[in-house]
């Protein structure tokens, strides 16, 4: 079916879709998937997506192999099958699945490059994570390696490349917040000067991972939103 109703899609945009994968450009502030808040979400928007275009009865499949904060931007894989599902959540757990993120940073980093090694707690009565200092059975290590692209000395701000080598709860923005460098906009994680500054500057640039049916490796990217705190730095695109 031609002309899918835009009513369905919202502000998602679909970056690469066949059998077995659909990638698409998560909105800002929308739900990866539902919640007892009852807001709209992209997989309940992707499953009708699916259901109107290729005229499927029923209950449509969508495998949902990894989450986007609400707040968060950007590409998104989801799998089409559960054969699919299966083997990227495989590639995942192997490393295999690769994640980098974009960030604006609040001050700039001594160091352009490194890695961030700490263990987080989840506490899921606040739903925030915190780094643990002691020996705890809760912890999980949590590892990420950044880059600083580029830094703005007026307004203090720096835009940081980031590959994700865990994905524990909020870790980038609990991570560079420890270091003293929370992310701009952030609420949950940031200086108290940060708390009216929306949208959270996180946003997920690209992804790569093998096809789980035809083996080759693909790269999927976005390009960064054109709104402030991002168009302070040289633009990247997709």
């Amino acid at each position: 079916m031609e002309n899918i109703p835009d009513t369905i899609l919202k502000d998602v945009e679909i970056i690469y879709e066949d059998n077995h994968l659909l990638v698409v450009k998560k909105p800002v502030n929308m739900l990866t998937q539902g919640d007892m808040t009852g807001d709209e979400n992209l997989l309940d928007l992707l499953k009708e997506y699916i259901k109107v275009k290729y005229n499927k009865p029923g209950n449509v499949y969508l495998g949902l192999v990894h989450r986007l904060d609400r707040p968060v931007g950007g590409v998104m894989v989801f799998a089409r099958t559960s054969k699919a599902a299966s083997r990227i959540s495989e590639q995942i757990r192997n490393r295999e699945f690769r994640k980098q993120y974009m960030a604006v940073v609040h001050g700039i980093p001594e160091r352009k490059k490194g890695i961030l090694r700490h263990c987080l707690v989840k506490d899921a009565k606040t739903n925030m994570s915190y780094v643990s200092h002691e020996r705890d059975d809760k912890a999980k290590e949590a590892v990420l390696e950044y880059e600083v692209v580029s830094s703005d000395n007026i307004n203090l701000l720096s835009l940081v490349c980031i590959d994700l080598h865990t994905g524990r709860p909020h870790q980038i923005r609990v991570q560079f917040s420890h270091e003293g460098h929370p992310l701009y906009g952030d609420v949950k994680y940031g200086l108290p000067l940060t708390k009216d500054e929306k949208p959270l500057a996180l946003f997920s640039h690209s992804i790569t991972l093998w096809h789980p049916v035809l083996k080759n490796e693909m790269i999927f990217r976005a390009p960064l939103p054109d709104m402030y705190p991002w168009n302070l730095f040289d633009r990247i695109q997709a």
